[in-house]
């Protein structure tokens, strides 16, 4: 039997068990979160205690993958080295976060190439990406289709093939299908889905 997992973006700011409190009382059993750093984060006697609510919840109502999303901030081709410096540290903190909840997504938009060109900029995502990712996360990041507005890496299915072929640890990578973005990038998922899809 196939379960459909559904959820939505739910708000940080109180903490894990929070989240999962809110989205058991929508009916949900998944959601999405942008991955800050709640209060609860920062008193690290309080750490554990609070990742292990949010695991009990977790397996009580058998959740599916919750998906935390990346910073908007964070450009991992940034042409400024000091962004791309934020970018990866950002990025390294945000995964050894996410091992406090194995098994979940970490999905991030791969950035915009600031007039760099799409090469430079899949070259300098792919670069950070095989900076952070390690052989022991439990945690599958993905790349987030984007609509291709302005400098933005990703507006096609080339452009994430392309980032994900200079990835070293492949198994650890994943793509976020965002439907609004392949359909502003000109995908014509209304009237050619499957077509779309094998593409």
């Amino acid at each position: 039997m196939t379960v459909l997992y559904i959820g939505n973006h739910t708000s940080s700011s109180k903490g894990y068990a929070a989240m999962a409190r809110q989205i058991i009382k929508n009916g949900g059993n998944t959601f999405a979160f942008s991955q800050e750093i709640p209060v609860e984060v920062k008193q690290k006697p309080l750490m554990k205690q609070i990742f292990r609510i949010f695991l009990y919840l977790h397996r009580k109502i058998i959740f599916g993958k919750i998906v935390a999303h990346a910073p908007y901030t964070l450009n991992a081709c940034a042409a400024k080295e000091e962004l791309r410096t934020f970018a990866r540290e950002t990025f390294a903190d945000d995964l050894r976060r996410m091992e406090y909840t194995p098994g979940n997504y970490y999905n991030f938009h791969p950035g915009s190439h600031v007039g760099q060109g799409s090469e430079i900029g899949i070259q300098k995502i792919a670069e950070i990406l095989n900076d952070v990712l390690t052989e022991e996360q439990t945690t599958t990041v993905l790349l987030e289709t984007m609509s291709g507005k302005g400098t933005e890496v990703g507006r096609n299915f080339e452009e994430l093939r392309k980032i994900l072929n200079l990835v070293e640890k492949k198994s650890k990578m994943g793509i976020c299908l965002d439907t609004c973005h392949v359909w502003d990038g000109g995908y014509d998922i209304v009237h050619d889905l499957d077509g779309v899809l094998n593409d």
